[in-house]
């Protein structure tokens, strides 16, 4: 019998919630896929973008909106650091209201679109804000569907100098409500493609963490299921760099997938002392995602160390690629740099998420059913823009 997060099809299809189930399974195969694709296309994008990565002075822009922009969030750090270049993370809902103040028009800039339907009307509305206000405006659109506004505007454009288009595989165009495939396969293509790793490389670590989400598919769910059985009114994640990115993203799954019946924060792992602490109850969770910097982790143990001695939230947990007897601590085993560990610790909160909606007695697939919120966005303007 096909079962996936160990519910058997029959009993998802009765409760809602086999498309977000499937597709949060399909991640790892999902990903290997990528990197194939990635590798047969390795000419045609590399010919696109190794002229714009080769320019020192490159302003790179990682942009989307909900979990489209906080994958960008994610990534923007560790490009940052790795590539040298300005990479910037600014939500599609940012620029559309106020271009002027992330646009600058007289530097060269690569625009990363992540969009999973491709639809959503900042998406494009950026694009062309982008293309209105900045004089040497470079796009590359990271999209999980093959036929979307976005593909319309870069055939329409016909300049295959200027816009790059990589679809996803198939299967990433989600039909759940949330983002969980789409968003983390466009995470990797960003890291595959923008950062200064060779392919074999990258290959291996692909392959790893591909395997280490799979064995843990099974061995977190008893665990995700017991946390999301318990009565936190309250989620907050917290983490470091790539991982402050990652902590907004399962804040948002938390918040998505329960309709907004569970309150959620997220923070750095030092923010979190700065006021949003209040919001640590004794209905509440904590998850802290560590680094595997040796610099970092010292924060992340002090910050795991004071939450689990104050007593005051109902449970702490931490994910950590670094060995520790505390039962609190749940492990990745692997030696693999921050970059790659977004995607176990993606997993884990995707699963929470889909297990507390259950518990909920909402359906995971359309955890609103009246329709205020929807898969795609509906009822945003779009009004022209006049440069000053």
């Amino acid at each position: 019998m096909q079962k996936y997060l160990n519910y058997s099809l029959d009993w998802l299809e009765q409760h809602g919630a086999q498309h977000t189930a499937k597709e949060i399974c399909q991640q790892p195969q999902i990903w290997r896929n990528l990197l194939q694709i990635i590798l047969q296309k390795q000419n045609q994008l590399q010919s696109f973008l190794q002229p714009l990565l080769s320019d020192p002075n490159l302003e790179i822009i990682l942009t989307g909106a909900g979990s489209s922009a906080f994958g960008g969030v994610a990534l923007a750090p560790w490009l940052r650091e790795q590539t040298h270049r300005n990479v910037h993370a600014y939500a599609t809902t940012e620029i559309v209201t106020n271009p002027q103040q992330y646009l600058s028009p007289n530097k060269k800039t690569l625009i990363v679109s992540f969009a999973r339907s491709g639809n959503s009307p900042e998406s494009v509305a950026a694009v062309k804000l982008a293309d209105q206000i900045v004089s040497d405006c470079y796009h590359l659109f990271l999209t999980c569907n093959p036929t979307c506004a976005l593909t319309e505007y870069a055939a329409k454009e016909n300049n295959s100098k200027r816009i790059l288009h990589l679809v996803m595989p198939e299967g990433t165009h989600d039909l759940s409500f949330a983002m969980t495939s789409s968003i983390s396969s466009m995470m990797l293509a960003t890291l595959l493609l923008l950062d200064n790793v060779d392919l074999e490389k990258a290959h291996n670590a692909v392959m790893e963490i591909a395997s280490i989400c799979e064995e843990k598919l099974s061995s977190w769910q008893s665990i995700t299921k017991q946390l999301a059985g318990k009565e936190h009114d309250r989620v907050i994640y917290v983490g470091s760099s790539c991982f402050t990115g990652i902590a907004q993203e399962s804040a948002l799954k938390i918040l998505e997938l329960t309709a907004g019946k569970v309150a959620t924060r997220f923070d750095s792992i030092l923010g979190l002392r700065h006021g949003p602490k209040f919001m640590v109850d004794k209905k509440s969770l904590v998850v802290c995602f560590f680094s595997s910097e040796p610099y970092v982790h010292q924060y992340d143990i002090d910050l795991f160390n004071e939450l689990v001695h104050d007593k005051i939230a109902a449970d702490v947990i931490a994910l950590t690629s670094q060995e520790s007897i505390d039962q609190q601590i749940l492990l990745v085993d692997s030696k693999l740099p921050d970059c790659w560990l977004i995607f176990p610790y993606l997993v884990f909160a995707q699963m929470l998420a889909f297990e507390k909606s259950l518990y909920l007695g909402l359906t995971p697939d359309n955890p609103c059913p009246t329709g205020e919120v929807n898969r795609v966005v509906k009822g945003v303007n779009i009004y022209p823009f006049n440069k000053n």
